[in-house]
């Protein structure tokens, strides 16, 4: 029989008193270890390097940097560690920016403890977790993806990217006509008229048409 492989924890939040309950809610979790604290960005900072979590439970809303900000920094510093934010807040733009940055997961602070260890499990396998109040205010605001072809979705994220029509032939093996009449349906798509328009678009929506498109 092979034994499940121990969650190691780290807490940041600015409350102490959300940290102890934070502990208390998830200290009789099996095969989780909380092996660290910190009560800011600063103190997360000088001590994730020598901890190396597993996974971080991050509130959103800190004073000398918000969770979200220290979610890019220090996933550009240990990008096998999970992050899940802890928020009090369900606005889809801090859900959005929270999963463009690479957090695996957004919880509320007032979900049932049994969610947020259902999001420590889930990111912990490899997925992901939104709480359900999360996600459906996420999915019911969030606008339709234009429906391009994954070449359009290519050459829409290399023009986001600052590529110019003969840097994407090349790096695509196409024509520079070519390239530029898929420049042309994109247009047509999305309801975009001038060069302009189109390069905008694509520098605002550069994550949503990548690679994995």
């Amino acid at each position: 029989m092979t034994t499940a492989k121990t969650i190691r924890l780290f807490l940041v939040d600015d409350h102490p008193l959300v940290r102890d309950g934070l502990r208390a809610r998830l200290g009789s979790m099996p095969n989780l270890e909380i092996v660290g604290e910190a009560g800011s960005a600063a103190e997360a900072l000088e001590l994730v390097d020598s901890v190396r979590p597993d996974l971080m439970l991050m509130d959103v809303g800190m004073k000398d940097m918000n969770g979200i900000e220290l979610a890019e920094v220090l996933l550009q510093r240990q990008s096998a560690t999970h992050i899940v934010m802890l928020s009090m807040y369900d606005n889809p733009e801090y859900v959005q920016k929270a999963l463009q940055v690479g957090a695996r997961g957004y919880v509320l602070k007032d979900a049932p403890a049994a969610e947020i260890v259902a999001a420590i499990e889930a990111v912990s396998a490899g997925g992901t977790f939104l709480s359900p109040a999360v996600s459906k205010k996420l999915f019911r605001t969030q606008e339709p993806r234009p429906l391009l072809t994954p070449r359009e979705s290519e050459i829409l994220s290399a023009l986001g990217r600052g590529e110019s029509s003969k840097q994407i032939a090349r790096e695509l093996g196409l024509s520079v006509r070519t390239v530029e009449a898929h420049r042309q349906s994109i247009k047509r798509r999305l309801g975009i008229e001038g060069q302009a328009e189109l390069i905008k678009y694509a520098v605002e929506h550069a994550r949503e048409f990548g690679r994995d498109s």
